[in-house]
């Protein structure tokens, strides 16, 4: 799922493309993208872009007469910006709207349809759709702790929590606690107070630099949004050393998520239980880093 660096260069290039156009048409390519019947989403036809910006993972469309277009691109869901009269791409294409110079387009891979446009009339049903995390670029380290043990959660949980941080998922949530050298299971309420500002030092460090690096990377339009990126620490990169210690990073597979960590960086060499390999191996599961 593109989480806050790849939504921020979403919105920073579609403002650059978009701010003051005027959307000629839009077209519903896959009935259940849109999930919203009124307004009739052919009332911002005729309308000028007024401002782009992010609620969360959502890119939002400001458009004039405070018609607002909320686009969630969930797991597989990208944009992409053709040239004036390209066809958008088959069965992948959701949506498109249309500019004099140019067309955006919402895609999504796969056959599960999880991307989402809402059409809103106003800010007030805007704030509705928000999950109420905050923004840890802007909060304070106060904000940032009271979030963050407002709740009794492992720290990969409280981190990927949309109710509690704006923005961030699962790939930057490995890239984050690795920096912080910090567990994924340590539990937020537990956690020593340095620690605290160390993890809010390393959650602005992250983020900052690969919204730095992704828009140097797309200086029109970013054409490959995926969680898994070279240059990573040790998200998508199991088995493979860990940049700091050579050590190969480790798994935890649950459900359909992987949080990936360096055992020698971040639990004091200790191995954390993987629910599928651990109950399988039983007494041969290694415990340390040393014994695998």
């Amino acid at each position: 799922m593109p989480e806050l660096p790849d939504i921020t260069v979403y919105v920073e290039r579609a403002q650059s493309l978009l701010q003051g156009r005027t959307l000629r048409r839009v077209r519903v390519l896959n009935p259940f993208v849109l999930r919203t019947a009124v307004p009739v989403i052919s009332s911002i036809e005729g309308r000028a872009v007024q401002g782009v910006e992010r609620l969360g993972k959502r890119v939002v469309l400001a458009f004039e007469g405070g018609l607002l277009l909320v686009i969630h691109l969930m797991i597989a869901g990208r944009l992409r910006w053709l040239a004036p009269g390209a066809k958008p791409p088959g069965k992948l294409a959701l949506a498109s709207l249309e500019f004099d110079h140019g067309l955006l387009v919402l895609t999504e891979a796969g056959t599960t349809r999880r991307a989402s446009m809402h059409l809103v009339a106003d800010r007030a049903a805007l704030a509705a759709m928000d999950p109420g995390g905050i923004d840890v670029m802007a909060c304070d380290a106060a904000s940032f702790e009271a979030r963050l043990r407002s709740e009794n959660h492992t720290l990969k949980r409280a981190l990927t929590d949309p109710r509690l941080f704006s923005g961030i998922g699962n790939a930057y949530a490995d890239e984050i606690l690795h920096r912080a050298r910090l567990s994924p299971v340590a539990l937020t309420r537990s956690l020593p107070a340095a620690d605290v500002q160390r993890l809010l030092e390393a959650t602005r460090a992250v983020l900052a630099a690969w919204t730095a690096r992704l828009l140097a990377e797309a200086p029109v339009w970013p054409d490959k949004v995926t969680a898994f990126r070279p240059g990573m620490a040790v998200h998508g990169r199991y088995g493979q050393p860990c940049p700091v210690c050579g050590a190969p990073v480790q798994r935890i597979v649950h459900a359909n998520n992987e949080t990936n960590y360096c055992a020698r960086c971040q639990t004091g060499g200790k191995l954390l239980a993987d629910r599928a390999l651990s109950r399988l191996l039983k007494a041969s599961w290694p415990k340390t880093i040393d014994d695998l």
